[in-house]
C-alpha cells in the first residue's frame, strides 16, 4: 500500500527551532553547574595549599624557638614573641646577623644567642609576608589559644608558668565560599579577611625540656 504524502511528511520532520532552543537552555544550566563546581574546587585546593604553607612556617619557627630555648623561653626581652604584626610584616628589633662573626656576637654567648634569635624572627616574618597573602601574625605566651565555642582566638593570656608553652598564630586572607549579605565577615561580593577574623593555624610550641 502506498504511503500518502501527509504521512511521509511527518516521518521527515526533524527538531523544531523551539526544541533545540530548549535543549541549549537546559545545557546552559548544566554548563554552569560544573564551573561553579570547578571555581569551588580550585579555591578549596587553594585554601588546602595555604593551610600546609602556614603550618609549615609555624612549625619551623618552633623548632627554631627550641633550638635556642634560652631565649625563647623568656617572657621578656625575647625577639621570637611578636604581637599582631600584620602586612607588611617586619620584626620590633630586625636584624640579619645569622652568623656567629664578631661583628653580631655581642661578647658573651647570651648576646650572640639573643643576635640569633633577632634574627631569625626576622628572616622567618620576611618569608612569611612572602608565602601568605596579606599575612597576620601572633608569637604569644597564652594558656586559651580558643576560645569558649572551640574557635582559635588571636588574643594571648601569659601563662603563670611562664614560657612554657607558646603560641605560633597566623592568619591570611581568603575568599570566602559564601559571599552573601548574611555573612557577618563580608560584605556581598566582597572577600573575607581571614586574618579579621580568626587564626588559619595554631600551633603550640612546649619550651620545657
Amino acid at each position: 500500500m502506498p504511503i500518502s504524502p501527509s504521512k511521509h511528511r511527518r516521518k521527515a520532520l526533524g527538531f523544531s527551532l523551539v526544541e533545540v532552543l530548549v535543549s541549549i537552555v537546559v545545557l546552559s544550566f548544566g554548563l554552569l553547574g560544573m564551573v561553579g563546581l570547578q571555581a569551588m574546587a580550585l579555591q578549596a585546593n587553594r585554601d588546602a595549599r595555604l593551610q600546609s604553607v602556614a603550618t609549615g612556617l609555624a612549625r619551623e619557627l618552633g623548632e627554631m624557638m627550641r633550638g635556642n630555648a634560652e631565649i625563647a623561653a623568656k617572657t621578656t626581652s625575647n625577639p621570637y614573641l611578636v604581637s599582631d604584626l600584620r602586612s607588611r610584616l617586619a620584626s620590633p628589633t630586625p636584624s640579619s646577623c645569622l652568623n656567629i662573626g664578631s661583628n653580631c656576637t655581642g661578647g658573651t654567648p647570651a648576646d650572640t644567642a639573643l643576635n640569633i634569635a633577632k634574627a631569625q624572627i626576622t628572616e622567618w616574618l620576611a618569608r612569611v609576608e612572602n608565602e601568605l597573602p596579606s599575612p597576620r601574625v601572633t608569637v604569644c605566651l597564652d594558656s586559651a589559644p580558643y576560645d569558649s565555642a572551640g574557635m582559635p582566638q588571636w588574643a594571648c593570656t601569659q601563662t603563670s608558668g611562664g614560657g612554657d608553652t607558646v603560641m605560633v598564630k597566623i592568619g591570611w586572607t581568603r575568599n570566602p565560599y559564601n559571599r552573601s549579605a548574611s555573612n557577618s565577615n563580608t560584605s556581598a561580593g566582597t572577600p573575607q579577611l581571614a586574618t579579621d577574623g580568626t587564626p588559619g593555624v595554631i600551633v603550640p610550641v612546649s619550651m620545657k625540656p
